[in-house]
Parts: structure tokens; sequence; C-alpha cells
């Protein structure tokens, strides 16, 4: 596995994302970078600020890691928001705002890194879904909308890169062992992990081992995939 590849993590600075940029850090990237609104991404890793809906924000953060470390060879696009409620209660920017920084973040993201993986005829695009994506979920319209179009983009931009060394996959991490989880009422925790056949939340390091992978030269001819980790509670979706 090449570890002197740059990999940029957007939302490195905390949960998923973070634990994503500490998982190529341990596996011995040197030259790893997030992208966070505030905070700082793990030991060993560069942090620089983006908003995600500002293509304007996106080029500076990543002109920032080019100047820094060079190209974006590895780009985990993971940045997302959630504005959850029932459709008949959704507003129009609970939709847009949600759509526009999960999916709309992803589209200018790899937009952004795109044009150098085309020179260098390799890259890796990872983004990161949600079980619910496929799977539906009440009062995440928007959200669910969101991460089910990062399927049709990947596939996509695999259709449209894949001569040129460059792989677009999905990773649709089910219920995580995360701030946001721990806050959730134990009988509602409860009630979760009865639907999941694993019987548990996943810890983030398992979503991160599955992304270090895809990155890797084992996965070259892997793209267009969507790779569940979620306990088999998404099956067949």
């Amino acid at each position: 596995m090449s570890t002197d590849r740059v990999v940029l993590v957007t939302g490195g600075n905390r949960g998923i994302g973070r634990a994503i940029a500490e998982r190529f850090v341990a596996a011995g990237y040197s030259k790893v970078a997030v992208t966070a609104r505030s905070g700082e991404g793990p030991a060993g890793t560069l942090t620089v600020r983006a908003d995600v809906t500002d293509a304007a924000s996106v080029d500076a953060a990543f002109t920032e890691v080019e100047k820094e470390f060079g190209p974006v060879e590895v780009l985990v696009a993971n940045a997302g928001i959630t504005k959850d409620t029932l459709l008949l209660r959704m507003s129009e920017d609970d939709f847009d705002s949600v759509v526009s920084t999960n999916l709309g973040g992803s589209f200018r993201v790899v937009k952004r890194a795109s044009k150098g993986m085309l020179r260098a005829r390799w890259g890796r695009v990872i983004l990161i879904s949600s079980v619910v994506g496929l799977y539906g979920s009440a009062g995440q319209i928007n959200y669910s909308s969101s991460k089910s179009g990062m399927v049709g983009f990947a596939r996509s931009l695999t259709r449209e890169l894949g001569a040129r060394g460059i792989t677009a996959n999905v990773v649709a991490p089910g219920f995580i062992e995360t701030d946001m989880t721990a806050e959730l009422p134990a009988e509602t925790q409860a009630e979760y992990k009865k639907s999941i056949p694993a019987g548990r939340f996943a810890q983030p390091d398992e979503v991160a081992g599955v992304v270090a992978w895809l990155a890797s030269d084992d996965a070259a001819y892997i793209s267009g995939a969507v790779i569940p980790v979620d306990g088999g509670l998404g099956m067949g979706h």
C-alpha cells in the first residue's frame, strides 16, 4: 500500500470523518489533510477551513493542501448535516441546505479534486453515504435523498473517469457509536439494536477500515460499488 498518497477527508474534525483521518495516519500515511468549519483534525493531520457549500471556499482549501502536500489523490467526501423533520413540516431551507451540503458538497470537492487526479491518471474518490440512503427513514427525506444521490454520482463518475485510473465508491454506514448516538435514551438504543442483525452499533473505526481499504491498491478494480457497514441492517437495499 502506497502511504505517500495525499489524502483529504472533509468534515474530519469529529465523528466518522475524524476516525477515517486517524486510520490513515495510523496506517503510515504522512500527508493527511482534513477540512473543518471549526475545531481541529486529529494529530498528524493538516486542518484547513472549508465550507463545502461554497465553491470558492473549497478551492481555497484545496490550494492550501496542494501547497503543503501536492495534489489530492485520495478524497473522502464525508462532510454532512441533518435537519430531520416529517415531510409536511419540512421547510424549503430544511431540504435545500441538507442537499446542498451533503450532495452538493460532494460535487464541489470531487470536481476540484478531479483535476489533479486526471493529470496523475490515478485517484480514489470515496463518498460517505448512509444506510438510510437506500433503506429510507421517516423524518429524513432531505438527508436520505442527499445520501442516495451519492450512488448515482459515484456510478456516473466511474463511467466518466474509470479509464483514467480513478475509482469512485460509496460507503454506507448504519448506526455508529458516536456522541450523537450516545445521547439517545437507553430504550431507544435498545430498540434500534433489535433491528440490526449484528445486535450492536458499529465503532467509527470499522467504517474507517473499509475506507482505508478502498483507498489502497487492493481495491484498484472496484468502482461504482456501494459497501454497507451496517451490521446487516439494510440488506438487499
